[in-house]
């Protein structure tokens, strides 16, 4: 197929961005599409049928990777995605492509770059699509890491529930891998050749969440939803504390006669589905605060699971490290590395506030920025940080981002600081919204732009 048939959908809330692509891409002979939002990206990638998506990651609705999320999990045949950023950062490179991505931009484009690049894709599309499809498989094989009796209790429970389809609540403070546990009980389940459709719940603002969870009718053409997108599988609610009061009324609904209506539709859609949900706050606190309705809250808490903290099972830290350095050897073509026994002494008796996540991203930072094969304690507890060695410097130190660039520094100053109130606040984006004084529209695209996962 020559350059003149193929054609390319440009997601960018910048007009700008969107109007000088677009002129570009159709100079050289190619059909061009553009969307503003998730929204409309969605309702184009379905009428236009791409061959190439260049996508940005930071838009006002739902950020790219989510959306390239959703798309891979959904269409094993994806075209090639291209991402695109303004705020680049290794992190976002690096998640993007574990995803699917065919490769990352970061703003402003060179244009020469951005021609090569969508060259390259389209004659890589074959190939791309098939990398795209072995990675989600990985994914989905992936089990809880360790040998603890810890991992060892919850993965039992979890094989017996999946025999059942009784709707699973997961409780537990932020990182320790609630998500993957209900995707290791959807493996095992008998919607196990069904999709597992999982979303932050507190990333869809108020506004969106009736026409993501249950999809629209619009001239004649259809765009469903999340609970039909999961149709015969798995649909995993994320904090699911977050959801406005009225999506919290339809959900009950459709949960409790298994149909619903679309926006804008008027017959039922009816969908074989299970869905478990997962919360880092106390929900009986928050029913009896009016903040969560009491009959969903029963509804959804059918089984309660509690996933311990890592530094409950803290005996499983070597095999999660050494799972990780497996990972991104396997998954990202790093380089292999190894951490030596003082370093996993050390890092089994630290406290692992953010568990088992900031210990994914820990031995990403070292096996991407490291070298040598041997990762020993000292280059560990400078990837950590005097903020988090709190023994190893003065009550006087100067914070290690002071030394960076101001835009950096700055960066990193309102990472820590929403991080420090989203923790204090329960993992509510509204309370976190009242708490730092911020808009909750412009505070979504904040804890997006600062990669804080909700």
């Amino acid at each position: 197929m020559n350059a003149y048939m193929q054609h390319v959908l440009i997601v960018d809330d910048e007009p700008d961005i969107r109007r000088l692509v677009c002129e570009i891409l159709e100079d050289e002979g190619y059909q061009v599409a553009t969307a503003e939002n998730a929204a409309a990206a969605r309702e184009l990638k379905k009428s236009t049928a791409p061959d190439l998506i260049l996508l940005d990651i930071w838009m006002p609705d739902t950020d790219g990777i989510t959306l390239l999320k959703e798309w891979v999990a959904e269409e094993a045949m994806l075209c090639p995605v291209v991402m695109m950023s303004g705020h680049g950062s290794v992190e976002a490179a690096v998640e993007a492509t574990r995803l699917g991505a065919y490769d990352f931009l970061e703003k402003p484009l060179s244009l020469a770059k951005l021609l090569l690049i969508v060259e390259r894709a389209l004659e890589a599309s074959s190939l791309q699509i098939e990398n795209a499809g072995l990675k989600q498989q990985l994914a989905a094989d992936i089990e809880p890491v360790g040998r603890s009796a810890t991992v060892a209790r919850i993965k039992d429970q979890l094989k017996r529930l999946a025999q059942h389809d009784a709707r699973v609540l997961f409780v537990g403070e932020a990182g320790v891998g609630k998500e993957m546990y209900a995707r290791y009980l959807h493996n095992n389940s008998a919607h196990r050749d069904g999709p597992f459709v999982d979303v932050a719940v507190g990333s869809i603002s108020p506004e969106n969440s009736a026409v993501e969870f249950f999809g629209k009718e619009d001239g004649g053409k259809v765009y469903p939803g999340l609970l039909e997108r999961a149709h015969k599988g798995t649909l995993f609610l994320g904090e699911i504390g977050g959801m406005d009061k009225e999506t919290q009324l339809r959900l009950l609904g459709a949960l409790e006669s298994s149909s619903f209506l679309r926006v804008g539709g008027s017959e039922a859609v009816r969908v074989d589905v299970r869905v478990v949900a997962s919360t880092r706050i106390a929900l009986d606190e928050e029913v009896k605060a009016g903040r969560f309705r009491q009959d969903l809250y029963y509804l959804l808490n059918e089984v309660s699971l509690d996933i311990q903290s890592l530094r409950e099972h803290s005996e499983d830290v070597p095999a999660l490290l050494s799972f990780y350095v497996d990972y991104f050897v396997s998954q990202d073509r790093l380089p292999f590395r190894r951490f030596s026994m003082a370093a996993q002494n050390f890092l089994r008796n630290y406290s692992w506030r953010g568990n088992v996540r900031e210990l994914k991203n820990l031995v990403q930072r070292l096996m991407i920025l490291g070298a040598g094969e041997d990762i020993e304690l000292d280059e560990v507890k400078a990837a950590m940080g005097p903020s988090v060695i709190g023994d190893t410097v003065t009550s006087h130190a100067v914070p290690e981002f002071f030394n960076l660039p101001l835009k950096e520094a700055r960066d990193h100053f309102e990472k820590a600081y929403l991080e420090y109130h989203f923790e204090r606040t329960g993992g509510s984006v509204a309370k976190l919204s009242a708490a730092v004084g911020m808009e909750r529209t412009h505070l979504y695209r904040k804890l997006h732009s600062l990669n804080i996962k909700l």
